[in-house]
């Protein structure tokens, strides 16, 4: 027989079992300890600050498809909040756009309405930056003033703002690829610039979540037969996202709209045909797209694989309900790839595919930490 004692912070609830011959005591850890209300309301904030890099990253990602992201050639942190306010200034940041090799060979002859239509969406998705740091820094400054950070948190605050400051200048080291040369950025700079964000919003979910729920919520023995293939969806997760990363650098997503074939054939004309052999993994446009969907395909099996193992433990109702959301999300997510990739990468259908990308990440996120030890 099992009895278990549910444990509610440091103490116990229930009535007090003595061990005796033919009973198992097991001490299950059901619910964390209560969090302050200084923790509720730092985890509310982070939780805002994930929000918004969520927004940031959908938008970074239509901004790269309606090709606007070139249209801003300057990096002026302060000074580029404030938007054009007269003809003379659009006349002026539209000569500075007539001398990129976008205008010069893709965008000859646009005339200064048509500089508006891309001017704005990037501008926006810079403003979107800056408004993460202000939400970021002000109410740190807040709780910092108030003495309601407690020492273990500091460092992990300061973390998150550099890395912040980080992801801004790689964010401009990514258009400033563009403008050289090739009317394009780099699909290395791209997908470090996305890897960049995903890291960002995985880590202040993390440290949020660790607010809300000092402890774990799944007993360690019952945990510990699904952690480590969590960690292994998690990280495939990842990696699927980052080569999708490459798709969009390189523009994959645009070549082999059939499927489940490509061009009528299982493995495509042209796989690993360029030279140097590493260069290819990361810029020939056959090889991207496969390894793209390969990734997809064994995120098929494993997400599966990892819900039917938790179907067989003893798991609360939230958790339970996670794997169920997680398994959803990936059916939606393949979906949403397919359709994407049929219909030749249309903006509302491939911003859909990233914000869930997002969301597969978020769920099983959510999993790792309620499993953890």
């Amino acid at each position: 027989m099992n009895i278990r004692i549910y444990r509610y912070g440091s103490q116990f609830r229930g009535a007090r079992i003595i061990s005796a011959a033919g009973f198992t005591i097991t001490n299950e850890v059901h619910a964390g300890m209560t969090p302050t209300t200084s923790q509720r309301h730092i985890a509310g904030w982070l939780l805002a600050v994930c929000a918004l890099v969520f927004a940031m990253v959908v938008l970074g990602g239509v901004t790269r498809l309606t090709h606007s992201g070139l249209s801003i050639v300057e990096w002026k942190p302060l000074v580029g909040t404030i938007p054009p306010l007269t003809h003379t200034d659009w006349l002026e940041l539209f000569e500075k756009y007539k001398l990129t090799p976008e205008y010069q060979h893709i965008n000859t002859g646009m005339d200064l309405a048509g500089f508006q239509g891309i001017f704005w969406l990037e501008y926006f998705h810079r403003l979107l930056g800056r408004a993460i740091g202000l939400v970021f820094l002000l109410p740190f400054l807040y709780f910092l003033i108030r003495k309601q950070i407690e020492r273990p948190l500091m460092p992990k605050l300061v973390t998150m703002f550099v890395l912040g400051g980080l992801q801004g200048l790689m964010g401009w080291l990514m258009v400033a690829s563009g403008l050289v040369d090739l009317p394009r950025v780099s699909p290395y700079r791209l997908t470090a610039h996305l890897g960049l964000a995903l890291l960002i919003y995985g880590y202040i979910l993390w440290v949020a979540l660790g607010l809300l729920w000092p402890t774990p919520a799944i007993a360690d023995a019952t945990a510990g037969r699904l952690r480590g293939h969590g960690r292994g969806v998690t990280s495939l997760i990842v990696i699927t996202i980052l080569a999708g990363g490459f798709v969009a650098g390189t523009r994959a997503g645009f070549a082999f709209n059939d499927w489940p074939w490509m061009h009528g054939r299982l493995i495509p004309e042209g796989l690993y045909a360029m030279s140097p052999l590493w260069a290819d993994f990361f810029e020939n446009i056959a090889t991207v797209q496969f390894h793209h969907r390969l990734l997809a395909y064994l995120l098929a099996l494993m997400i599966p694989a990892w819900w039917w193992l938790a179907r067989r433990q003893v798991l609360d109702g939230t958790t339970r309900q996670l794997f169920h959301l997680l398994l959803a999300m990936l059916v939606v997510q393949i979906l949403l790839g397919i359709t994407t990739l049929l219909y030749f990468v249309p903006i509302p259908l491939a911003a859909a595919h990233q914000a869930g990308a997002m969301m597969l990440f978020t769920f099983a996120l959510l999993l790792n930490h309620r499993l953890r030890r």
